[in-house]
């Protein structure tokens, strides 16, 4: 269907801003994306010897990644559901100052609290990619929107492959504290670009912002995703892990009780209760599941010692760039993503990067023996992956008004961090599960790597079973623009599978 216009006919009110320059909106908004996705990856290198750095215990310092984890979980909705309410733009733009402050504080910093905090504070901008799918539906012409929105979508995957090998390049030959003072640099220059080239969407809800649903969806996602990342080390029947589980489910449902009463809600459960929402945030799960399995087998693969039999031996740097051309990879797929949006629709879209993806991990079980090998697998997985996080804001689009693309948005991309999460969790007890002994150390097997890769495959298989469960494509059909006072009009942008 027909975005909302843009240029002299843009709705009224949007004012001399509303007449965007798309190439330009574009890649200022992926560049954000990007930066964000980086954040994510740029402490992994160092997270072996941060309770050297910081003087702190390793099971405090895994707080500087569990702390990005539960700020990012927290604030996705939420920040999506106020660029809704009161600007998209102004909403990437706080994201991104947070990026840069908690940048700033984790460059200064020597010991845990304030790293904790800094981390915390960087997580809070991970609203920056579903905020900038939004932007791009208010304020790009129609023929641009599919192709602009799979690659700010990929960007999460992009940022994520580049920032291995560029963190490892940092890590291995400047201090530690260059790490964030090099992402704070970018981040501040992406706020800029934004603010300069970036145009604020007259498309809002206006109203009152749900406090209530808020504090419940936070306080249910934190005790769920505290159980998850924190339940390996606290043991999965201990009381502290079930009592977090039982409270994020008790709190969740009295969540969704109060959502379903009130008439602004954080999260407007019936639109999400819509087939196409609710089978894409499903197949959303099992999709980030599936890529972050890679993310965990492939570099231990690469760095574990030749002397397991299985292991290649390789430094971090070297596992960095082998991972590195998936995200190039996924950047070349997003428009041929797109491109299959428009002719097949998104549905199948989705279903031929699942596919790829099983595919990949099956590749994986045959070749692991040589550095090619992973690399051949990594590009044919990130292929995937593009095609997948291509289709999924097309479908979160065309079934949601126009006027709640930002929190819709939002949550399928939480929805994505769950599937990690879990990923992380399930291969976590895995490849602790399935060990050698090698010199008196313990070290996950040949087979615990195999086992992964066959649950990857199995969730990329579930993801492809979820979206045929899709509505079928048919042609769109125009409907009115949105006007400037946030009007709802469903379907907007240039595909439309309902």
């Amino acid at each position: 269907m027909p975005a909302p216009p843009v240029g002299p006919t843009a709705p009224a009110g949007a004012g001399p801003e509303a007449a965007p320059r798309p190439n330009a909106v574009v890649a200022v908004l992926a560049l954000a994306g990007i930066v964000v996705a980086l954040m994510q990856t740029l402490v992994i290198p160092i997270v072996p010897d941060l309770p050297r750095l910081l003087d702190a215990p390793a099971s405090d310092t895994a707080w500087a990644v569990t702390a990005t984890l539960l700020a990012a979980a927290v604030a996705t909705p939420v920040v999506g559901r106020l660029g809704d309410m009161t600007g998209k733009r102004r909403m990437l733009l706080l994201s991104l100052v947070l990026l840069v402050v908690g940048s700033v504080v984790c460059a200064l910093s020597d010991s845990l609290a304030p790293m904790v905090v800094g981390r915390a504070l960087q997580g809070l901008s991970a609203a920056v990619i579903p905020l900038g799918i939004s932007i791009m539906r208010d304020e790009l012409p129609a023929e641009r929107l599919a192709g602009a929105t799979a690659l700010m979508s990929a960007s999460l995957g992009v940022g994520g492959a580049l920032g291995l090998p560029t963190a490892a390049l940092i890590a291995d030959n400047l201090d530690w504290h260059m790490l964030f003072w090099t992402s704070g640099a970018i981040g501040a220059v992406a706020a800029v670009l934004v603010a300069v080239l970036v145009p604020e969407s007259a498309v809002r809800t206006g109203g009152r912002f749900d406090v209530p649903g808020a504090i419940g969806m936070a306080t249910g996602l934190v005790c769920l995703l505290l159980a998850i990342s924190k339940g390996a080390d606290w043991g999965w029947a201990s009381g502290t892990t079930l009592g977090l589980f039982a409270a994020g489910v008790v709190v969740l449902l009295a969540w969704g009780a109060w959502e379903l009463r009130t008439p602004r809600p954080l999260v407007d459960l019936r639109t999400t209760a819509r087939r196409q929402v609710l089978f894409t945030n499903l197949a959303s799960i099992a999709v980030g599941f599936s890529m972050f399995a890679m993310s965990l087998v492939l570099p231990q693969l690469l760095q574990l010692p030749e002397a397991t039999g299985y292991g290649l031996g390789r430094s971090l740097l070297t596992a960095g760039l082998v991972m590195a051309p998936s995200g190039l990879v996924m950047m070349v797929f997003a428009p041929v993503s797109a491109s299959v949006s428009r002719s097949r629709g998104p549905k199948t879209t989705l279903m031929i990067g699942s596919l790829i993806v099983a595919a990949g991990y099956g590749l994986n079980l045959l070749l692991m023996s040589e550095v090619w090998h992973l690399v051949l697998v990594s590009c044919v997985i990130g292929a995937g992956i593009g095609f997948t996080y291509g289709a999924m804001p097309a479908l979160i689009m065309g079934a949601v008004p126009a006027s709640e693309t930002a929190a819709a948005n939002s949550l399928n991309t939480l929805m994505r961090s769950i599937g990690t999460s879990v990923a992380s969790a399930v291969a976590g007890v895995v490849l602790a599960q399935l060990t050698v002994d090698l010199g008196g150390f313990a070290l996950p097997s040949e087979n615990a790597f195999k086992v992964v890769m066959v649950l990857g495959a199995g969730a990329a298989l579930l993801a492809c079973a979820l979206a045929s469960c899709l509505p079928g494509h048919r042609p769109a059909a125009p409907v009115p623009a949105p006007a400037a006072d946030g009007v709802d009009g469903v379907g907007t942008g240039a595909t439309a599978a309902r």
